[in-house]
């Protein structure tokens, strides 16, 4: 395992991730405050333990590599993911306070949550250039097996997910819950949520292109 310094600046910088919003976040927040909290940690659960095995499961065999090979496959899967997140928010603005749309918005199935977190965490350029390019500069060959030390460093980055993206969707999903409450305002929640996804896809479209560095640079 690395050293004890090494792995206290990974803590550090893992940290500074998880609090700084991003699109795991907005999307989390979206979902508590659109749909509840439950749909809000199924989200965290499709974004944590599913992204989280696929991504940390690439690392491990290596794919890192055709990463820094090929960084276009970064912008590839940005722009799925931004065209996607996209198509969610226009559609909920075109059809919020009509009265099906709003029982749709209300009773969201549990596979969709997991399935839109899960997605959006795979697309989510911020946690991809996190483990793709700044978390192998945490390896130290010498100190043992590089395959078991990017699966470990991978595993804590994930799993820190469950602490901040789970608070996030606790807070956001009470507050969501209270609104269901109020007939009046489901339309604004709605709306809000399409608002969210719309710019974070807008945002995800635009941002993050070209900025994957090799090795050594």
């Amino acid at each position: 395992m690395p050293s004890a310094e090494t792995f206290i600046t990974f803590l550090f910088a893992l940290t500074l991730l998880e609090i700084s919003p991003g699109p795991d976040m907005m999307l989390t927040i979206a979902r508590g405050v659109g749909q509840g909290r439950r749909v809000a940690l199924l989200t965290v659960l499709g974004n944590v333990f599913i992204a989280g095995f696929v991504q940390v499961s690439f690392l491990v065999l290596g794919l890192v590599t055709v990463v820094h090979a090929w960084p276009l496959a970064l912008d590839l899967l940005r722009w799925v993911g931004a065209g996607y997140l996209i198509w969610l928010g226009i559609k909920m603005l075109a059809t919020s306070g009509t009265d099906t749309r709003l029982q749709k918005t209300a009773k969201i199935s549990d596979w969709d949550a997991v399935k839109q977190g899960a997605l959006n965490s795979l697309t989510n350029p911020k946690s991809l250039l996190f483990m793709f390019a700044f978390l192998p500069q945490f390896v130290e060959p010498a100190a043992g097996p590089v395959w078991l030390q990017l699966l470990v460093l991978g595993s804590i980055q994930k799993l820190a997910g469950i602490l901040s993206l789970g608070s996030v969707a606790m807070a956001s999903g009470s507050f969501g819950n209270w609104l269901s409450q109020h007939p009046g305002f489901l339309k604004w929640q709605e709306r809000f949520t399409g608002v969210v996804m719309l710019g974070l896809g807008i945002r995800m479209l635009f941002g993050g292109a070209g900025v994957v560095s090799k090795p050594g640079e």
